[in-house]
């Protein structure tokens, strides 16, 4: 079997959460299933392969897809056109959308409809195109995968005419997210925050990620206690991150704030083991990576009581009003108050995140590639 595999997303410079999803269990499967055939297409040059072997292929098909007119193009003509001269037998869409004119069965992987209830956090022609297409894709799509209940279940309630049935494949903590050492996490808090303790925020800059209420909170914890804790926001300026920067140099507590910007996994891995405590207090998540790889670390972390967070937390992790930045200095104020709490939450994040497993994602993806085949056969 030839299985072709969307790898637009496929950015060692600046791998995320849907790149690591996909790379975390694609990994798994080429070397688990040698006797099949795995073509990974790119949409531009890139620099080196996040997945390698002998039954490996890498091709590049222009044009870049990285806006509207790019990606109509890039999935229904150049993209459609390789994948059929590949004679692939399933074609794997990763990110959401997928080509409404090729032949080759399709499986569809949808993480979240985050469009439909904040719309306001993308521009007009995102909007549009999310809208108009969303239903076209999951309609073409001959598998839908996504992962969380919660999504299967906004999925279904916002697409009722589609009757779909989307198999939910969480994804897990990589490997490296591991609890470290006293003297490892004096080390990562000596080059990042002077030595001092900081609360760990990771994920790109954008208002879905609530940061600007991570401010807020952070400023009513430093009022209410004056230590010398660092707040350390982990990822790139990803979009509408203007207000966030300008804020920032007003800020009050500036010099407590550190951003690091985009950091390969290796350094992540430290920031995360080494850190008092985790926010992740967004406004909405399909399912929050960062949620168990801070509890896989040892990290006790704080989450929004929203969208699929507390289905990933369950009662390892203290939850937070994401539209209430008092609710969040709460938290992290408890945390710093009660010790005992904290050793409990580590522990139960511990044993929570065991719980998510990348080897048992990429058995149940495979098997979606399966009957994604035998759908068209």
């Amino acid at each position: 079997m030839t299985i072709a595999v969307n790898a637009i997303f496929f950015n060692s410079a600046n791998l995320e959460g849907y790149g690591h999803y996909t790379v975390s269990i694609f990994k798994l499967l080429v070397n688990q299933y040698p006797q099949h055939q795995f073509v990974f297409i790119y949409d531009r040059p890139h620099a080196a392969d996040l997945i390698s072997g002998p039954n490996v292929q890498s091709i590049t098909v222009a044009p870049a897809a990285r806006h509207i007119p790019a990606f109509f193009y890039w999935y229904n003509i150049s993209a459609a056109l390789a994948v059929k001269k590949l004679k692939a037998d399933v074609w794997v869409q990763p990110y959401g959308f997928c080509s409404i004119s090729t032949g080759i069965p399709q499986l569809l992987v949808v993480h979240d409809l985050a469009f439909k209830h904040f719309p306001k956090h993308i521009s007009w022609t995102q909007r549009w195109h999310y809208a108009a297409m969303t239903p076209r894709f999951l309609k073409k799509a001959k598998r839908v995968v996504t992962v969380s209940e919660f999504s299967k279940q906004d999925i279904i309630q916002s697409y009722p005419k589609l009757k779909l049935n989307p198999s939910v494949i969480s994804g897990a903590a990589r490997n490296g997210f591991m609890p470290l050492s006293w003297e490892e996490k004096e080390q990562v808090k000596e080059a990042y925050t002077d030595g001092y303790e900081y609360f760990l925020c990771v994920g790109g800059i954008n208002p879905r990620k609530n940061m600007m209420h991570i401010l807020k909170a952070f400023s009513l914890f430093k009022k209410w206690h004056k230590s010398n804790m660092k707040l350390v926001f982990a990822g790139r300026l990803a979009w509408q991150y203007q207000d966030f920067v300008e804020k920032l140099k007003t800020y009050k507590y500036r010099n407590d704030v550190v951003l690091t910007g985009y950091v390969e996994e290796s350094i992540l891995q430290k920031l995360t083991g080494a850190a008092y405590a985790a926010l992740y207090v967004t406004h909405f998540e399909g399912f929050g990576l960062p949620i168990v790889e801070a509890m896989q670390s040892g990290v006790p972390v704080v989450v929004g009581n929203n969208s699929s967070m507390p289905e990933v937390g369950g009662d390892a992790v203290l939850y937070a009003d994401a539209a209430q930045p008092e609710t969040i200095a709460e938290q992290m104020q408890q945390l710093y108050r009660n010790e005992q709490m904290r050793e409990k939450l580590i522990k139960k994040g511990i044993e929570r995140a065991a719980l998510f497993s990348w080897e048992k994602a990429a058995q149940l993806f495979w098997e979606e590639i399966l009957a994604t085949k035998a759908v068209s056969s």
